[in-house]
């Protein structure tokens, strides 16, 4: 287990040097097979729990699926079947979608149930 960040510092630094050898990470009989990794499971370990990802809130990801779709305010609320001036207070934090809407968010931007729903 790796205990400090000068210890995951010299380990990812040792990381580094084995995947210059496509051998260590496609070759299970290469020398540097098992050593690259166990330390990439040491720092994976090491990164989960000091680097943990955030999930998304419902807002970051609406804006992302957006962006992705092309989509402004406007087209997003003929979309949902809201006014405009309510999206913007879904974008804005300031009010939260009803059962309907959210299910409309997950439906027809195809974003997963439990980020809609915060669970």
């Amino acid at each position: 287990m790796i205990q400090t960040e000068k210890e995951y510092n010299t380990i990812v630094e040792r990381i580094e040097e084995l995947i210059q050898n496509p051998d260590n990470i496609e070759n299970q009989d290469a020398k540097g097979y098992v050593e690259l990794n166990l330390l990439s499971d040491l720092v994976a370990d090491y990164e989960v729990r000091h680097y943990p990802v955030k999930k998304p809130s419902l807002v970051e990801v609406v804006k992302l699926r957006m962006v992705e779709m092309g989509l402004n305010q406007k087209r997003l609320s003929e979309l949902l079947g809201v006014s405009t001036s309510r999206v913007s207070e879904y974008l804005n934090g300031k009010s939260e979608p009803t059962l309907k809407v959210a299910r409309d968010i997950s439906v027809k931007l195809g974003i997963d149930a439990s980020i809609v729903l915060g669970v």
